[in-house]
């Protein structure tokens, strides 16, 4: 395949930010060896992880999401050096350990100086924390926002009730985003997270949008691509993008494959197929 993006990367509002954002963003979580090498000196295949983040952000990808766990925010410092700042749209997490006032703040400093940037525009908590009040998490998340250092907040693997205590504890703002896993293959999310998100403007990032890579490579799939000339992993990340608010982050590992996912950007689905693909992986549960 070649490296080539025949067409530019359409984007939309992501909402609540006033930022215009490519409708599939680049995600950089790889796996648990690779935090755990990562943490001891060891970057294993950094260099085809870089280039890969690299196209994307070439093909006009704008939406970054990593997280201080992941060990990958200094990549992404590497990847949009020479970029504008301005144009790109950098997500990161606090993990569950950082919740507290002090340490969350302490944490955003060191996501900040990995990325090389004075900003994050979006500040998300990686997983809640049963221990630390939901109410002082956003209570130091307001605060960076009124200082400017992050420009909009959010949560991830967050149930519709501990996401709606969060949204309730902020007093002079509102969540922006919640990320999820959530593809054709897990459609969970739609019967009480997607609604919530949808009465409320609050965007959805889209984790592990192929299914663990099961629909790129799904025969159920292949019919609909043909009629576009696209392949099964390109209208899986379609169906995602056809949903308001919604923006899937496939994992950058490999640049190659970030150009694929490119190709499911820009075209539409006609309403028949929707309808066939919304039966054909019907939500369980």
């Amino acid at each position: 395949m070649s490296l080539a993006v025949s067409r530019p990367m359409q984007q939309k509002l992501f909402p609540g930010t006033g930022h215009m954002v490519s409708e599939i963003g680049l995600g950089t979580f790889y796996d648990l060896p690779w935090m755990f090498t990562t943490a001891l000196g060891w970057k294993r295949d950094a260099g085809r992880k870089l280039e890969a983040i690299k196209a994307g952000i070439a093909g006009g990808v704008n939406l970054i999401d990593t997280a201080e766990v992941y060990k990958t925010e200094d990549m992404v410092r590497e990847a949009i050096q020479g970029r504008n700042r301005e144009e790109l749209f950098i997500a990161t997490k606090v993990t569950m350990t950082h919740l507290g006032y002090a340490p969350l703040k302490r944490a955003l400093e060191g996501s900040l100086r990995r990325l090389g940037t004075t900003y994050v525009d979006l500040y998300q908590v990686h997983q809640p924390n049963p221990i630390v009040p939901i109410r002082e998490t956003m209570r130091a998340m307001e605060e960076l926002l009124e200082a400017g250092k992050i420009r909009a907040i959010g949560v991830s693997n967050f149930s519709l009730k501990r996401m709606m205590d969060a949204n309730a504890a902020l007093k002079n703002a509102k969540l922006a985003s919640t990320q999820m896993p959530y593809s054709l293959a897990h459609r969970n999310i739609e019967k009480d997270i997607m609604p919530y998100c949808a009465k409320e403007g609050i965007a959805v990032l889209a984790y592990r949008p192929l299914g663990h890579g099961s629909l790129a490579a799904g025969a159920r799939l292949e019919g609909v691509a043909r009629k576009y000339s696209k392949t099964p992993a390109q209208v899986a990340l379609r169906w995602l993008c056809s949903q308001p608010n919604v923006f899937p982050i496939p994992r950058a590992s490999n640049a190659q494959h970030i150009v694929e996912d490119i190709g499911g950007s820009d075209w539409t689905l006609s309403d028949s197929d929707l309808k066939e693909l919304d039966e054909a992986f019907p939500r369980r549960g």
